[in-house]
Order: C-alpha cells, then structure tokens, then sequence
C-alpha cells in the first residue's frame, strides 16, 4: 500500500508489486503537486476582495498602512514666523501563509493617507492620521499619525512631526519613520516639517524650502509616506494647510504549483 511524506509525496512500499517505472512516475505526479511552478502576484492601492488562484501553495502578503497628514500654519504678521511638523510613515507587515490556511476570497483594505491639517486666520490644525491597511485577520500595519499644527511666533520654537505607524500583524513587523519637526529660529523658519517614509517602501515628501508662507507640498509619496508640514513666512501671510499623507497598501504573491 503507498504511503505519502509529511509533505504529500506519494511513495510506494517494498510490498508493492508496481513496475519501477510507475513507481517513479507516481513519485513524480506527487512532488510536480507541491513544486512552485508560477507566482501571481496582486498590488492592492484600493480596498478590495482578493481571490485565491487555482493552485496555490503559498500566500506572501505585504501591507503598508496610509501616511499620516502634515501639520497647517496661522497668520503670521511682519514679525513672526512658522513651521508645522510633518506626518508619520505609515507602518510594515509582511506574512506568509500556507495556502490551505487562507479562504478562497479574502477582504482586503487600504488605509488612506491622512488628511493635512487645515488653517484659517489665527487657527490651526494638526494633521490627520494615516488609516490602517490589512489583509484579512493575516496581516495589518497601522498608519502613521499627524503632524503638529505650527504656531506663529517670533522667537525660537519647535514643533513636533507625527509618530509612526506599525505592523500590528505578520512575521515581520516594522514601524515607518517619525515625521519631520517643524523649527523656527529668532522668528524666522529655520526648516518645515518633512513627512516620514513608510517603513520599506515609502519615501518622505518635504516640506515647502521657502520663507514665504507655503502649503505643505502636493501630498505624501505612496505608500505610506507622511505629508510635508506648512510654513509661515517672515512677512505677514495667509494660513497655509498641511500635505496629505500618501495612501498605503497591500501586495499580495501568490505561488503556485
């Protein structure tokens, strides 16, 4: 009577009456089973449902949660200045499944980046957090939080950038970069806050280089990628908004017999 290993190859016994070539073509049905032959490799930017493909043996996931929002920026008047903090780097996870572990449909969701702080006249706002990404109950990254709203100030200060999100999930868990802080110096913007990069992936958006008052850039990279903070300038202006945080993500490889 055949007998199979721990990993489903089919052998025969010494018993067995079988010809040596079934015996060989029998062993190699049973290892061509299990043996990687094609990988199918799915990037999620949106939430969505993943479906397992026929064949499956493994299930790689990499999930990289939404960057956090910069910080906004007040009026400043003739002699004041200011400078908010960029947002954290969304968090890492990574996990690997066996495919027998994993149903056949697997909801998947994508944390969006946080929002910039918003400012209007003598108010401003932190930055929003970064949402989390996961892959069912199997893998999750959290995302990275705002940026501290600047102050309008003419004397040295420094504002905070927004702590990093992290895997909360998987066999690999990492947390993305803080975010940049935001620092003026004798009432002049010494330097804006850059936001965090993702752990891995991600890569950090900077915050405006100029003196003038400025939003905090067009948003941060994806994934995961913190905003840039706002700056207010060494003349009189407008309160500025901060960067959005770059959307996270989840990758998903799939190898197959």
């Amino acid at each position: 009577m055949a007998q199979q290993t721990s990993k489903g190859i089919t052998y025969p016994e010494s018993s067995d009456h079988t010809r040596l070539w079934e015996h060989l073509q029998t062993l190699a049905t049973g290892a061509d089973a299990i043996v990687i032959g094609s990988v199918d490799i799915q990037r999620f930017d949106a939430s969505g449902t993943w479906t397992k493909p026929a064949g499956a043996l493994l299930v790689d996931v990499f999930a990289v949660g939404g960057g956090g929002g910069g910080g906004a920026v007040p009026d400043t008047s003739s002699s004041q200045a200011a400078a908010a903090g960029g947002g954290g780097g969304g968090g890492y996870a990574r996990r690997i499944l066996s495919a027998s572990s994993v149903g056949a449909t697997v909801s998947v969701t994508v944390g969006g980046g946080g929002a910039g702080g918003t400012g209007s006249g003598a108010t401003a706002n932190d930055g929003a957090a970064g949402g989390s990404s996961s892959f069912g109950s199997h893998c999750a990254a959290s995302g990275g939080n705002g940026g501290s709203a600047g102050v309008a100030s003419s004397t040295t200060q420094a504002i905070s950038g927004g702590t990093p999100g992290g895997g909360t999930t998987g066999d690999i868990l990492l947390s993305g970069s803080d975010g940049g802080n935001g620092v003026v110096l004798s009432g002049a913007p010494a330097f804006t806050g850059t936001g965090g990069a993702a752990a891995v992936m991600g890569r950090q958006r900077r915050g405006p280089a100029v003196t003038a008052s400025a939003a905090g850039g067009t948003g941060g990279y994806a994934p995961g990628g913190g905003g840039g903070g706002a700056v207010g300038g060494t003349s009189a202006g407008n309160a500025q908004p901060g960067g959005a945080g770059g959307v996270g993500t989840v990758i998903v490889i799939t190898y197959k017999a």
